[in-house]
């Protein structure tokens, strides 16, 4: 816990700074203010003047951040934060320079999004498919869509019956940015959709007690509009009701689906564009989930591949 601190006057200035120059909400506010305070804490203790540290002196503080097993990510962000308010001690004369100016960031260790295996997804679609209650064709539908086309929980909940082209199977999804792009889906999946929209949707509309009746494809048992809230609570429900639990959230099947298209040969400008990434790095992260896939498979394949026990 963040020790409370006098408010010094460097720190006032600093905060009427973000607050009314920068315009910065209140809550950025408080996240700036409590890395500051935490670095201001940490000189304290050393009885050290936070307005006369150096670069050894910063130093010390990050080697306490990664023996307190702090993340890379919040110690890159933290340093940026307090790099910026010594930037601003230095223009406004509390100190001579900005002894951050020297200290690099460390680069943050590579999340990979985690996966389904082909048969893990296949034993989840089969499994669903056996279900008998009245919501399984909505969720056959939306785990079919997610993994067929890779989009987000928020384009998901957000598309509309317009969006659909069955015909052509293309699907016209706004994404992040108010950006459009034109997705393809697979024929299971339009035989799922068309299922649900023909049979089920018409049901679940009956529920609203809305005068105007909401435009999206899918539906909530009240026949309103899917919340994110609700889709990962209907992924939830569906791991209940069939027994196959894979901890699901909407972004493993979007992951999913952009893994298996490159281990299967899809171009990676493809990928990218199908996902709605604005670079083509936010894409290339599959190419090292593909490799982790390829290192397992051969670790359990080959013969001399693992150590024989003496």
């Amino acid at each position: 816990m963040i020790k409370a601190l006098p408010e010094t006057d460097e720190i006032s200035s600093y905060t009427n700074y973000l607050r009314l120059e920068k315009r910065y909400s209140e809550k950025t506010i408080d996240s700036y203010l409590r890395d500051i305070k935490k670095f201001y804490n940490f000189a304290y203790d050393k009885k050290v003047n936070p307005l006369k540290i150096n670069t050894f002196f910063i130093r010390s503080f990050l080697s306490y951040e990664r023996g307190t097993n702090v993340s890379k990510r919040t110690i890159k962000r933290r340093l940026s934060g307090l790099r910026s308010f010594y930037g601003f001690l230095e223009e406004n004369k509390y100190i001579k320079y900005n002894p951050f100016l020297a200290i690099n960031s460390p680069k943050p260790d590579i999340a990979y999004p985690k996966v389904l295996y082909e048969d893990e997804i296949e034993k989840l679609l089969k499994a669903n498919m056996k279900r008998t209650d009245n919501l399984q064709q909505r969720d056959q539908a939306i785990l079919e869509l997610l993994y067929a086309s890779g989009l987000r929980a928020s384009e998901l909940i957000n598309l509309e019956v317009g969006d659909i082209d069955f015909t052509n199977r293309i699907i016209k999804v706004l994404g992040k940015g108010s950006k459009e792009r034109l997705v393809p889906f697979s024929q299971v999946a339009k035989d799922a959709m068309t299922k649900y929209l023909k049979n089920l949707r018409a049901t679940l509309l009956m529920q609203s007690n809305k005068e105007e009746l909401p435009a999206t494809f899918f539906l909530n048992n009240k026949g309103e509009k899917l919340t994110t809230r609700g889709l990962e609570y209907i992924l939830k429900q569906i791991e209940m009701k069939t027994g196959v639990f894979l901890d699901l959230h909407p972004h493993m099947l979007r992951h999913t689906f952009a893994t298996h298209l490159l281990e299967r040969g899809a171009d990676l400008r493809t990928i990218q564009s199908m996902l709605g990434h604005s670079s083509i790095s936010t894409t290339q992260v599959y190419t090292h989930v593909t490799t982790e896939a390829m290192k397992y498979e051969y670790m359990e394949a080959h013969p001399r591949a693992r150590k024989k026990k003496k």
